[in-house]
């Protein structure tokens, strides 16, 4: 990423977490966030309650006594005022930890906010044990009209394009309208990838994020990610999809947390 833009990036999110969140990292309790019980699940599930974990993009570590050995990680050394567990910051897209550390991550709502998209992939594959397992959860194919608030700026208050991109956006939010171009590609990337095709680098679209405005949640988006395009990144580097174990699952999944094993 080059320097002004992750300079833009940092800012952006230091001055979010000064204002916006503050709050929410006094007052904020794990049980009253959407992804609780999943998570929860997920820990029981696969006996992760003595087992050392990472939470990446974990925030004001809200997920931090969810199991006994957590270790948080983000990009702003603020956020470490909120821990009373470990806590490392990022940096240059390296997660300062050793490979093969952790016996499960997980990622909620974060990696379509990350810029270097394979390298973050990347790092987590490094960082895990054989026989450790992900819960990977983004905010799936983030809409490219997010960042200048189409949804919710008035129709007077935008020029003919924008009430144009305005006009059109529950005709190319339908899942009729989307299927016609989701799908193709996916039976294209699946058929080859049963072909013996490798996908080693991920497949995802490159949003512009706002960092001047947040208009809605995901106006800050800078990556619009299909789910089946990271099962297949991560069946290639050689884990299994224990949440979408058979071809037509991975083919039709929609919405929700991926969950991988690493089966090196």
């Amino acid at each position: 990423m080059e320097l002004d833009n992750q300079h833009s990036y940092r800012s952006f999110y230091d001055e979010r977490r000064g204002i916006t969140y503050k709050h929410d990292y006094e007052n904020f309790r794990a049980e009253d966030h959407s992804y609780y019980p999943a998570l929860q699940k997920f820990i029981s599930d696969y006996d992760l309650k003595l087992k050392r974990c990472l939470e990446i993009g974990s925030s004001g570590g809200f997920f931090q006594d969810l199991v006994q050995d957590y270790w948080g990680t983000d990009i702003a050394e603020s956020l470490a005022y909120y821990y009373h567990k470990p806590y490392r910051v990022i940096k240059e897209d390296q997660y300062p930890f050793a490979d093969g550390m952790f016996d499960a991550i997980w990622a909620i709502t974060v990696h379509e906010h990350v810029p270097d998209l394979q390298s973050s992939l990347l790092e987590i594959k490094r960082l895990l044990k054989p026989g450790g397992v992900i819960f990977f959860a983004p905010a799936w194919q983030c809409r490219p009209w997010a960042a200048e608030g189409y949804d919710v700026r008035l129709y007077k208050d935008l020029d003919w394009r924008g009430k144009l991109i305005k006009m059109l956006i529950p005709i190319r939010n339908s899942i009729i309208f989307r299927s016609l171009f989701v799908f193709p590609k996916r039976v294209y990337h699946q058929i080859r990838y049963l072909f013996g095709k490798s996908f080693k680098t991920i497949h995802y679209k490159r949003l512009k994020p706002n960092y001047e405005r947040l208009w809605t949640s995901d106006s800050d988006a800078c990556n619009s990610i299909d789910p089946h395009d990271a099962i297949l990144f991560f069946l290639s580097h050689g884990f299994k999809c224990l949440s979408h174990p058979t071809n037509s699952q991975v083919f039709l999944v929609r919405s929700g947390p991926l969950i991988f094993i690493n089966d090196c």
